[in-house]
C-alpha cells in the first residue's frame, strides 16, 4: 500500500462508479481473481480522457477487456482502441466482453507477445496505456516511444510495486527482485529521456505520465 487505506476508501466513496456493464465486469473480475485497474485509477483515466480527448489509443495488456471498454465508453466519440494480449485463456473472454459491451467495432485486439506485436505497428498513437507484465515495461519502451508523436501521452500503471520500489534490493522478496530492478530501470529511463516530460504519481499502485515533447 503506497497511500493511506483510509484516504483511498474516502476518495473512492465519492466516486459515482461506471456504467452497469462495467460495474458487472468489475465484480466478475474480482470474483474470478482477474486484475483490473483500481477504482481510483478508473476515475483518473476517465478524467484524463475527457481532458486529452485522444482519437487513437494503444493499450498494452488487455486481460478481460475492462480498461479498453472503459476507454471506449468514456473517451471521445469515434476514438479507436488497439489492445494487445498474449494470455490465450483471456483473449476469447475479452472478445466476448467487447461484443457484449457494444464496442467490438471500436476495439481491435491483437494477439501475441507485445514485444513482437509492437514492431508490426506503424502509425503513432495519441495515447498509450501500459498495463501489462511489469517486468516487461522496460523491454516494450523502445517500440512504445517509436509509436508516439509530439503531444502523445504514455501512462504506465502499477509502477511503484506496493511501495517496494523504494526499498533496498535486499529487503524485496527474492522472487520480486527482477521486477523491482527492471521497474526502477524503467522509471529512470522515462525521467532521463530528454524527449519526454514525465511525472510519477502515487495513485493506485503508482502511475507514470509521460508526454512526448
Amino acid at each position: 500500500m503506497i497511500t493511506d487505506e483510509r484516504m483511498i476508501t474516502f476518495i473512492n466513496s465519492l466516486d459515482h462508479g461506471n456504467t452497469p456493464f462495467l460495474e458487472e465486469l468489475a465484480h466478475t473480475a474480482e470474483r474470478t481473481g482477474v486484475p483490473i485497474i483500481r477504482r481510483e485509477m478508473q476515475s483518473f483515466l476517465k478524467t484524463f480522457l475527457q481532458m486529452q480527448k485522444p482519437q487513437t489509443i494503444l493499450e498494452v495488456g488487455t486481460a478481460i477487456g475492462f480498461s479498453a471498454i472503459l476507454m471506449a465508453e468514456y473517451g471521445p466519440v469515434g476514438c479507436h482502441i488497439t489492445t494487445i494480449e498474449d494470455y490465450a485463456k483471456r483473449i476469447p473472454i475479452a472478445r466476448e466482453n467487447f461484443v457484449r459491451s457494444g464496442y467490438a467495432e471500436q476495439i481491435d485486439l491483437l494477439e501475441g507477445d507485445a514485444a513482437k506485436v509492437l514492431k508490426t505497428l506503424a502509425d503513432p498513437f495519441d495515447f498509450i496505456f501500459m498495463d501489462a507484465a511489469k517486468g516487461q515495461y522496460i523491454h516494450f519502451l523502445p517500440e512504445v516511444l517509436r509509436l508516439m508523436h509530439r503531444g502523445s501521452v504514455l501512462i504506465s500503471d502499477n509502477v511503484l510495486q506496493d511501495g517496494d520500489i523504494i526499498e533496498s534490493h535486499y529487503i524485496v522478496e527474492r522472487r520480486n527482485r527482477t521486477i523491482y530492478k527492471r521497474m526502477r530501470e524503467y522509471l529512470r529511463a522515462l525521467k532521463d529521456d530528454e524527449r519526454l516530460e514525465t511525472s510519477i504519481i502515487p495513485l493506485g499502485d503508482g502511475i507514470s505520465i509521460s508526454v512526448m515533447k
